[in-house]
């Protein structure tokens, strides 16, 4: 955006202050203001609004609700007390419309985030075998709103993505290996992510690997649900998922072309490489 020349309003909620970095507009808030918020940035001349990274659902303090958020109150009810999060997206993308602002993607913003169909690395024989499982377990975890990925290995589901995330999931097939101060939310990590690649690739699990073949095989496949709002909710993979998908002994990596967003292919081509890993971007099955 920088480089055509738009400079974005850094908009953050204030329990969860985002790491974006930078001599930046910025437009803090609750969301017991959000009334007063959605005015002010219409006021500073905002009139388009991109969702992005990871945060919790807060909890509300009724005693800061104020006057221009009331009438949202029903609203943003439904969407914090909702359990499934493409549902509460569904509903604060209404709000925002409802007043006027056009919510966009990030990869409406970035069309480079999206890869191009195509295999990174070998694929193993079995590949078909594990992806047909994979989308039969994706289709009941969409059936609940309930994740994005899961991990197969031997035509077996042996993870299934939760509330907590990709990354998080991964983390569990790996309990032991430390996390190399690496976030969860691929979106808050690609500041220093030089810095993590090249200490985690001299570290002792990526050295392991590299030397012999300590893979145990399986993919992690992610595509998104199906009806999924992608504008506010893309599925992303970035190193940290392609990293802590080493430290799990994985195979390779599946994520769906144009359903999924990739942050700094070249660090994560690197890492697959030094790995012997495989990324497809795979075309979409057509439903």
């Amino acid at each position: 955006m920088l480089a055509r020349g738009e400079v974005p309003v850094v908009c953050e909620i204030e329990q969860f202050p985002s790491d974006v970095k930078g001599e930046l507009p910025r437009l803090g808030f609750r969301l017991e203001t959000l009334g007063t918020f959605i005015a002010t940035a219409k006021e500073i001349g905002v009139t388009r609004i991109c969702m992005a990274g990871a945060m919790r659902r807060p909890p509300i303090d009724p005693s800061k609700i104020d006057a221009a958020t009331l009438p949202l109150v029903p609203k943003v009810q439904a969407a914090l007390t909702n359990s499934g999060d493409d549902s509460t997206l569904r509903i604060f993308t209404e709000i925002f419309e409802e007043a006027g602002l056009e919510v966009i993607g990030a990869a409406e913003i970035d069309p480079s985030l999206l890869p191009p169909e195509g295999v990174t690395g070998n694929l193993p024989d079995d590949v078909e075998q594990d992806i047909a499982v994979a989308e039969a377990a994706l289709a009941d975890l969409a059936a609940k709103d309930a994740g994005q990925a899961v991990v197969v290995r031997g035509g077996t589901v042996i993870a299934r993505e939760d509330a907590r995330g990709t990354d998080a999931m991964l983390s569990d097939l790996c309990p032991e290996t430390p996390d190399h101060g690496i976030s969860h939310d691929p979106f808050e990590m690609m500041g220093d992510m030089l810095d993590s690649v090249a200490d985690w690739l001299s570290g002792p699990v990526a050295e392991a690997r590299a030397a012999e073949d300590t893979s145990e095989g399986g993919i992690l496949f992610k595509a998104p649900k199906p009806g999924q709002e992608l504008r506010v909710d893309m599925p992303l993979i970035g190193l940290g998922t392609v990293m802590r998908a080493a430290e799990a002994g994985l195979a390779g990596i599946v994520i769906e072309a144009g359903g999924v967003m990739l942050l700094d292919p070249d660090g994560v081509a690197e890492v697959l490489r030094a790995q012997g890993m495989f990324l497809w971007v795979r075309p979409r099955t057509a439903s």
